[in-house]
């Protein structure tokens, strides 16, 4: 048995600590402690046909056979989280390059009849442009958009997951930029406020919020202090009675704070 070090003497990163380190994982056991199994899902929503939906798998396989999920699957060993979510959208939908988020880790003892299953959610925003054809993965029969008003039941916890992210979701359209991951790069801001109807799921009043958007106005001086969301754009549309609409597009497409 190797002689042990007194912790007191012992300086991090020297000699003696490398070797009590080495010395510790060899005699390490870790089947002396339960281990969960661990998975990732993804809730992944998108506005098209004027409403929003969320990308569902149908289960080839039980536990749940034949009930709609959200699509995720076991990590590896050797990646991380977010590499595994990444992995598991690809294989399951064919969908890629999307903004990803992780949202919450829901570990219930009960939550999966296999065995002590314990997931990391998280939520992905895609514009309705950039939309794949579906691909469902091996262990699902198909994947399709469902709305997130009219969902069938779904196996497992993935009701409280998909509601717990579409309050995220709405939480987050109130003081980010997020929203520019649901709209085209130009847009007129009656298409941006009907993204925000659709989402809250309520008529807005549209001076109300035009006022809450804080947009760079191209033809005025620009405040150094405001934090503009959006900027807009020399170009317009061709419009109905009233003329040309204008268009806009938001000034940062990454994520950002635009209200405190």
């Amino acid at each position: 048995m190797a002689e042990s070090i007194s912790p007191e003497n012992l300086t991090t990163g020297s000699a003696a600590w490398k070797q009590a380190e080495e010395n510790f994982l060899k005699n390490y056991h870790p089947e002396a402690y339960d281990r969960p199994s661990v998975t990732v899902d993804i809730v992944i929503f998108t506005v098209m046909d004027n409403d929003l939906k969320v990308l569902l798998i149908q289960r080839k396989s039980p536990p749940y056979q034949g009930m709609w999920a959200i699509p995720g699957g076991f990590i590896e060993m050797g990646e991380t989280l977010e590499a595994a979510a990444l992995r598991e959208l690809k294989e399951e939908t064919g969908v890629d390059r999307v903004y990803l988020e992780q949202l919450y880790t829901f570990g219930d003892p009960q939550r999966d009849p296999r065995t002590r299953v314990i997931t990391v959610a998280y939520m992905a925003l895609v514009e309705a442009g950039q939309v794949q054809p579906l691909q469902a993965g091996s262990d699902a029969r198909e994947a399709d958009w469902y709305s997130v008003y009219k969902l069938p039941e779904l196996a497992f916890d993935h009701s409280y997951i998909l509601n717990y992210a579409l309050k995220r979701l709405r939480s987050k359209l109130e003081y980010t930029n997020v929203a520019f991951q649901l709209v085209p790069e130009k847009f007129t801001l009656t298409e941006l406020q009907r993204v925000y109807e659709i989402v809250w799921n309520e008529k807005l009043d549209k001076r109300n919020f035009r006022k809450r958007l804080s947009i760079k106005e191209r033809d005025a001086k620009p405040d150094q202090d405001k934090n503009y969301m959006l900027e807009e754009l020399e170009e317009t549309r061709p419009g109905g009675n009233y003329g040309p609409t204008k268009l806009y597009r938001f000034v940062e497409r990454v994520e950002r704070i635009v209200r405190s």
